[in-house]
Order: C-alpha cells, then sequence, then structure tokens
C-alpha cells in the first residue's frame, strides 16, 4: 500500500524525534495558550472595540503560525520519510517564533512601532530558519510525489518575512491612500501566503486521511498546477497595492480563487466517495467554504467600489471571519485529528482521545457556522452579540475537550459504528442549527421595542366583510401615502416599505398596533383588522414625528358615538405611554410629562451656590486633553449606544453616545495627521457621523446606517483647531441634544507645551420623562433644562480641575450646542493667549500677549477654540459660561489652584 492508502499511516510518526508524551506539552501547548489569550480578548472586546487587531495577531500571527512550524515540520519529515526534526532545534526555533509573535502583538496592542519591529525579526529568523532546514530536506527528493506540498511550505515560508516587513511599515503610521495599499499587501502575503498556502498545501494528503479513503485521482497534479496560480494570485494583489491600482486586487482574489478551486475538485470527489462523518473533516470543510466565499465577497466589492477606501472597508469587514471561519475552524480541525495519534498510548488510547474530541462534533460546527453567519448577515446588534457568542463558545470548547483527550487516552472503548456516528452528527448538526435560530431570534426579540396593549380600532362597528389593503412607503421623512380612506367596517392590511436611505422606521397606530422598526429594503405587514373610527399614525423614531412622518386612517361617513369617543380618547392616552416605549418623545403628545419637573428652574438660583449633588456611583467626565498617539495614522472605533444614563442630579434619561460617554471620546492629532474611524451602530435605530476636523463629500461617509451595521470614515486633519464631530441624522438636534457629539483637538503647528492642558464641552439638556429622549418640545422651543460642561451640570464644582500656583494652563473650548451660546470666562483670571477658529486673538505659538488680555472666549454653537493663563494665588476659580442664566443652569466648574 501507498503511503496515503493506508489512512492512519501518516500521522503515525512521533515528530521532532520525541516520544508521544513529550511531544505534545512541548510542541501544542503553546496553540492553546494562544487560543486562550484569543478568548480572554474577545471577551473584552466588547468594552474595548480596539482589541480586534489582538484578536487577529494572536489567531493568524500567533495560533496559526506556531501550529504552522509544527505540523509543517511533521508532515515535511513523515512525506519525505527524513530523519526527525532536532528536538532541541525545533524547541529553539518555536521559542524564538513565540517569543517575537507576542512581541508584535504587544506592540500592536501597545502602538509601539519598535515593538513590533523587534518582534518581527523574531518570527521572521525562526521562520527562514525553518526554510533552510525544510529545503535541505527536500533535496535529493524531488521526485518524491509529496514534493509538490513541502513546495507549499517553502513558498509560504519564504513570504512571511515580506509580510512582517509591510507589518513593521504599518506599525510607523501612514496616511491614506498609502495605509490601505499597505495593509492589502501584508494581509494578502500573510493570510493568503504563509498561512493559506500551508493550510492548502498539507490538505491535498491530511484531507483524504482524515475520510480514511485513498487520494483522489488527479489530486497530485492539481497540486502541483494549482501552486503557480495561487503564488500568481499573492502576486498580484502585491502588485495592486505596489502600482496603485485598486481594482488589480480583485484580479489577483480572483487568480488566487481560482488556485483553490483546483485544489477542491479533488478534496470534493474524495468526500464523494466517503462523506465526512466527524468533527475535524467537517470543521476543515467549513473552514475552506469560508475561504472561497470570503475571497468571492472581497472581490466583488472591490471590483464594484473601485477605491482604495473600499479596499479597505472590504479587509476590516473580511478580516474577523478570516480568522473565524477559515484559519480557526481548519486549525482546530486538523489538531483534533492529528493531536490524539501523536499522543499514542495504542489503538485504545486513540480511539479514546478521538471521541473526546469529537464530542458534540456536528453541533459545535453547526453553532459555528451558522453564528458567523448571523454576524456577516445585516441584523441588529443584539443578534450579532448573541450569534458572536455562539461562535466563540464553539470555538471555545475545543481546549476543555483537548484537555479531556489527554486525561483519556489511557482508556480503550469500542468504536461506533458508522451508521450510528452518521446519525449522531445529523441530529447533533440539526440540533445546533436549532439552538442558532432560536438563539438568534431570542436576540431579535430582545431587539425590538415593547408594543404594549393594543386599543380597539372597530369602535362597534360591523364587519363589512371587506379587506383593504395599501401598499405604505417610508422615505425621506415621510409616509406615501400618507393617509388612507376605508369604510366602517372594513378590514384594512397595511404593507409598509421603508426606502429611506440608511435609516429605520416604522407605523405606530395611536391604538397601540405596531409594525416594529424595520431596516432599509425590508417592508412588513400590519393588519388592523376591522376599522371603525378615524385613527392618527407615526413613526416612533425619535424626530421623526415632528419632522412629518405622520400617517392618517379615514372612515368615511363615520361618526363616533360617546363610547367611540370615550374609547379614542383611552387610545391617545396609550398612545403617549406606547410612545415613550419606543424611546419616542412622549412629551410631543402633551407638552409637558405628568409628574415632571422643571429641573432647570429648581437649579436656577443655587447652582453657583451649592449645586446639587450627583448620584451615588457617580464618575467626573475626565476634561484632562488625553496625549497624542504614536503614528500618523489614529485609527478609533466608535460603537453608538442607547442607554440609561443619571445626566443630572435626580434625573435620569435615555442617552445616545459615542462609546458610552456623552460627550464622546476626545481625539488628539496634529495637522497632517489622518484619522479612521469606524462607527458601528449598536443602537435601535439609524445613526451617523459628521468630523468637522475633515473636509469630506457627505454623501457616503457621512450617510445613517441602520442597526447592526457600520462604516469607515477616514478623514486627514489639514487645519488646526478644536473641532465638533456628531451625528448628522436628521433631526439633528435630537440626535445631538441625546448625547451624539465630541471634540476633535488639532494642536496648531509648533504649539509649545504647557503644564496643564484641559478640553471642556459645552452642551445642552432638554429633559423628558424620567427614563425618556429629549423632550423635543422643548428644543424646538429652545428652552434647556440645564446647559453643561462635559455632559453633567456642575460636576467640576464637585470634582475640581486642578493646577499649581504659576503654572501654565491651557483650557480647549468647545460650544456643541446645539442652541447656546457660550461665552466662557474664567472668574478671578485673565487670558493673556486666545485661539478661536484657526486664528490666535491674543497672542502666539511664540508666547503670550504681554500688554493685552481677555476675559471671555465668545463662541457660537459648533465653534471652539482655546485661553491659556497663569494663577500666581491659590484658591478656587470658577470657570463659566458668562451668559449666567447658563452658568446657573450647569455651565460652572471650580479650578483649583493649589
Amino acid at each position: 500500500m501507498t503511503l496515503l492508502e493506508s489512512p492512519t499511516e501518516v500521522p503515525s510518526r512521533q515528530p521532532s524525534g520525541s516520544g508521544s508524551r513529550g511531544f505534545w506539552p512541548m510542541r501544542d501547548l503553546p496553540v492553546v495558550a494562544w487560543l486562550l489569550a484569543v478568548v480572554v480578548v474577545a471577551l473584552i472586546h466588547q468594552w474595548v472595540p480596539e482589541a480586534r487587531w489582538l484578536m487577529l495577531h494572536l489567531m493568524l500571527l500567533g495560533a496559526a503560525g506556531h501550529a504552522i512550524l509544527v505540523w509543517s515540520r511533521y508532515f515535511a519529515d513523515t512525506l519525505l520519510r527524513v530523519p526527525a526534526t532536532s528536538r532541541r532545534q525545533q524547541s529553539w526555533r518555536l521559542g524564538l517564533f513565540n517569543v517575537g509573535a507576542a512581541t508584535v502583538t504587544a506592540g500592536v496592542g501597545s502602538g509601539s512601532w519598535w515593538a513590533v519591529l523587534v518582534g518581527a525579526i523574531g518570527v521572521g529568523t525562526a521562520v527562514l530558519w525553518h526554510v533552510v532546514v525544510l529545503a535541505s530536506g527536500l533535496r535529493g527528493r524531488f521526485g518524491s510525489r509529496f514534493a509538490a506540498t513541502i513546495h507549499y511550505y517553502l513558498a509560504a515560508g519564504s513570504l512571511l518575512p515580506l509580510g512582517a516587513g509591510l507589518g513593521v511599515w504599518l506599525a510607523r503610521g501612514l496616511t491614506d491612500p498609502l495605509d490601505a495599499r499597505v495593509r492589502m499587501a501584508h494581509a494578502g502575503v500573510n493570510v493568503l501566503g504563509w498561512v493559506g498556502l500551508t493550510v492548502l498545501g498539507t490538505l491535498v494528503t491530511l484531507w483524504p486521511t482524515m475520510l480514511r479513503t485513498r487520494l483522489a485521482e488527479g489530486a497530485e497534479k492539481a497540486s502541483r498546477t494549482a501552486l503557480p496560480v495561487l503564488v500568481a494570485g499573492i502576486a498580484l494583489v502585491v502588485a495592486a497595492a505596489w502600482t496603485d491600482t485598486p481594482r488589480a486586487v480583485a484580479a489577483g482574489l480572483g487568480v488566487y480563487l481560482a488556485g483553490v478551486v483546483v485544489l477542491a475538485r479533488p478534496m470534493v470527489a474524495a468526500a464523494r466517495v466517503k462523506p465526512p462523518t466527524s468533527f475535524p473533516a467537517w470543521s476543515v470543510g467549513a473552514g475552506l467554504a469560508w475561504l472561497a466565499g470570503l475571497l468571492l465577497l472581497m472581490a466583488v466589492q472591490v471590483l464594484v467600489g473601485g477605491e482604495w477606501s473600499d479596499v479597505s472597508d472590504a479587509l476590516s469587514g473580511a478580516a474577523p471571519y478570516f480568522a473565524a471561519g477559515f484559519v480557526a475552524q481548519v486549525l482546530l480541525g486538523a489538531l483534533s485529528y492529528l493531536v490524539p495519534v501523536v499522543l499514542g498510548g495504542g489503538p485504545s488510547a486513540v480511539r479514546a482521545a478521538n471521541r473526546a474530541l469529537d464530542s458534540g462534533g456536528a453541533l459545535r460546527v453547526a453553532l459555528a457556522n451558522v453564528g458567523l453567519l448571523w454576524c456577516i448577515l445585516p441584523v441588529p446588534s443584539v443578534v450579532r452579540v448573541v450569534a458572536s457568542v455562539l461562535v466563540l463558545g464553539a470555538l471555545a470548547s475545543f481546549v476543555p475537550l483537548l484537555m479531556r483527550a489527554v486525561r483519556l487516552r489511557h482508556r480503550g472503548e469500542s468504536t461506533p459504528t458508522t451508521e450510528r456516528l452518521r446519525g449522531q452528527n445529523m441530529g447533533l448538526a440539526a440540533v445546533g442549527v436549532a439552538l442558532a435560530v432560536i438563539a438568534v431570534a431570542a436576540g431579535g426579540a430582545v431587539d425590538t421595542v415593547t408594543l404594549g396593549g393594543v386599543r380597539s380600532a372597530d369602535a362597534g362597528a360591523t364587519a363589512t366583510g371587506r379587506t383593504v389593503e395599501v401598499d405604505v412607503v417610508a422615505e425621506g421623512m415621510r409616509f406615501s401615502p400618507d393617509r388612507v380612506e376605508v369604510e366602517p367596517g372594513d378590514r384594512l392590511v397595511i404593507t409598509l416599505r421603508n426606502e429611506s436611505d440608511g435609516d429605520v422606521h416604522d407605523l405606530v397606530l395611536e391604538t397601540g398596533a405596531d409594525t416594529g422598526r424595520i431596516a432599509p429594503g425590508e417592508e412588513t405587514v400590519l393588519d388592523l383588522g376591522v376599522v371603525g373610527r378615524d385613527l392618527d399614525g407615526w413613526c416612533s423614531v425619535v424626530g421623526h414625528r415632528q419632522m412629518g412622518m405622520t400617517f392618517a386612517v379615514e372612515v368615511s361617513g363615520a361618526a363616533l358615538g360617546a363610547s367611540a369617543a370615550a374609547d379614542s380618547a383611552s387610545a391617545a392616552d396609550h398612545s403617549s405611554g406606547h410612545s415613550s416605549g419606543h424611546s419616542s418623545d412622549n412629551s410631543a403628545e402633551t407638552g409637558e410629562p405628568a409628574g415632571h419637573e422643571d429641573h432647570g428652574h429648581d437649579a436656577s438660583g443655587a447652582a453657583l451656590n451649592g449645586p446639587a449633588e450627583p448620584g451615588p456611583g457617580f464618575t467626573p467626565f475626565d476634561a484632562v486633553l488625553p496625549p497624542v498617539a504614536p503614528g500618523r495614522v489614529h485609527r478609533h472605533t466608535f460603537r453608538i449606544t442607547e442607554q440609561q444614563v443619571e445626566v443630572a442630579p435626580g434625573v435620569t434619561q435615555e442617552t445616545w453616545t459615542f462609546n458610552g460617554t456623552a460627550p464622546g471620546p476626545v481625539l488628539h492629532g496634529r495637522v497632517g495627521d489622518q484619522f479612521v474611524i469606524t462607527l458601528v451602530n449598536d443602537g435601535t435605530m439609524g445613526h451617523s457621523i459628521d468630523f468637522h476636523a475633515g473636509v469630506r463629500a457627505p454623501d457616503r461617509v457621512m450617510r445613517t446606517i441602520p442597526p447592526g451595521e457600520s462604516l469607515t470614515y477616514r478623514f486627514t486633519a489639514d487645519r488646526a483647531g478644536i473641532w465638533m464631530y456628531h451625528c448628522a441624522t436628521m433631526p439633528m438636534t435630537a440626535h445631538i441634544a441625546n448625547g451624539l457629539f465630541g471634540a476633535v483637538v488639532i494642536d496648531p503647528p509648533g504649539l509649545r507645551a504647557v503644564d496643564r492642558e484641559y478640553v471642556v464641552v459645552q452642551s445642552e439638556q432638554y429633559h423628558g420623562a424620567d427614563g425618556a429622549v429629549a423632550d423635543l418640545d422643548k428644543l424646538a422651543a429652545e428652552r434647556p433644562d440645564k446647559v453643561v460642561f462635559n455632559g453633567y451640570p456642575d460636576q467640576y464644582a464637585h470634582t475640581p480641575l486642578t493646577a499649581r500656583t504659576g503654572e501654565r494652563v491651557r483650557i480647549w473650548v468647545l460650544d456643541a450646542g446645539p442652541n447656546r451660546a457660550s461665552a466662557f470666562h474664567v472668574v478671578g483670571g485673565q487670558f493673556d493667549t486666545v485661539y478661536s477658529e484657526g486664528a490666535w486673538q491674543l497672542g502666539s505659538r511664540r508666547g503670550p500677549s504681554e500688554d493685552g488680555g481677555a476675559q471671555v472666549l465668545p463662541l457660537l454653537p459648533a465653534q471652539g477654540g482655546f485661553v491659556e493663563l497663569e494663577l500666581d494665588e491659590p484658591g478656587n476659580y470658577p470657570f463659566v459660561n458668562h451668559v449666567m442664566i447658563d452658568a446657573e443652569r450647569g455651565a460652572h466648574g471650580l479650578l483649583r489652584v493649589k
């Protein structure tokens, strides 16, 4: 029998000259450590969005890279039948690689390019050492039928140092489009080259072995044919980046996909002869399907878009799925097959370990892949979170199962029959799909709005038996048609279709009937039943009703009797509370909500002398200006959330935030820096973002995105100043008043250092009912309850900003509005430097004014600047908006000088 005709012969040889007991702890334990690190980082990813890059490096460089060095060396020794590699040599090589990979990952996480450089040198050295050893083992064995597999390993290893160098270049910080070009080349070389070529070359022989069948006819020829095609695809991707031709990236991905198809044909043929019945084969097969699908998806996105920003967006969107769908599934499937044999202990021990690693295999594969599909689809954010947990759980289950396999390797039990295994797997796969669907459906239910009770619409009318069906389109803040006429007793069925550009909509009737919110391009049907009276309807998304999204049902010839009128009044009362349940503006119905106190008037007389104490657990917004991060490209992820927040003492509102705070994170850079912002909408309605710090056509980057979607906003800070960013979704006043705003500080060239540097953002609060959103009637009337610095009234009266006598203090000020002007003043101090809206009003970059001074920094909404002063006497210096009624409303704090 030839090597592949004996299904167990390939993995039966002990690698690196070690016994089975010594091999696993010394060689594969680091993979488990890397995988555990991936799980830990995945868990904190929800709170630290930038951790996604750590996850990718932990999986693709750490776990996959270590496994490649171990198992490609093992397969080379086995297939070529050469003396086993020295255990000591392999240990040194693996140690160098893992230390280098850990250093690279730490550098990526901390933004330290020199750490990335040091780590890349270690990784590149280890891999080149690996390539040299492989090449020396191949000498004299070029005629081997398995030499082609070693060629894959040599090509993959030769590409990694190039990818590592590109990674160091990226870590230094680049501006677009160069950043997008280098990033695409880096990903192409490392993912498609180092990982992809190794995986594909190995599966030529490993796949039929896993299926326990013969090598399919033509597999060796396909292997030799595919390698130059795959390498050509990678070369095209790199050439496209080098020559600045973004659409050529699609051609490179297409060529690479063609090489994958060439290799896949004999693999499919082998699977037809012996269908997969175990976790390893199912997981590997699913991983290859994800590779092919993602390559096709990226190629189409790049081809349609045609710009480097489209390439970057496609890569950013696909990267997590390459890691989880392709690399993780192939890695876990291969290890699940190989580790039991390497552990050794005899046939009984191998079977026991196999059964442990195959436990719930079909269930795990189904959960992982259905969860990944849910994640890649445009679903609500809660659904995506639930699906992500399913995927993480399914993949992470490998670690405890591996530990169990080690413990059970001495137990020997009979192997289940093929028929029994097939039946169990089909059942578990069905259970996995069902669990994924149920879990995601539950997430969707959590994400929807509460309907409440539905009031009668028939008003006692006798049913006519007729059904009126009407199609209603939501677009441009209007329903079309916005009214429908029926006869008393007719049944009314409304089909609502959302054709808006990015925003979600719904249709709520005063009875409480509701379509639920639907994303752009979706439609839903609302059956109102028998209608006997006029009905009012509207879109419950905050502000949409005020902008004209109303709907009316008119009953011709219907006169309301006393009972019907009473029912209508009751329904109107219900609709007010119902609208609040939808995060809506219930106060728009009644003016002032019942029981609502005018907190602005309550506090107005005492704000400066004795402001109310914040609630327990209150944490002030950190006003210290963050330092400029290293590099010239600054990447951030902004997640939009809608949450209950104490916005003033005793006042809780539904606040919309960027990354959980209002104002959102303060960004800091220099003239010429580039910012790459990934906006993720985790809310329940459409949102967007507009950065005043960059010059961009609004059409794409400022578009409204529905819940669960994301976009990437890039801008170059060409001019200095403090710039506002905010949600630009209509009505913009509501989105800003609810908390979606923040500041970007761009230092003027040559700006001198100071001892203290703070950022103060002024905004307004229009309190609605407890737990509701901003009162849009107050907003329209410009009657704020509070005017605040950094999101909370008088917070710096309780936790003052600090300085020492003689220190130079710079305070950046931004008026975020949406409506009130600001006259920033420090009581007891004078400004010797004033910079407003990009111009020096007093002093200059060379130093403060020696003779002149200023008492206020006047700002209109969306304007900003900074002031500087020195205070020689210790004491408490109030800083206020000198529009005094607004200072009394909460725009007040203390600068405590010691």
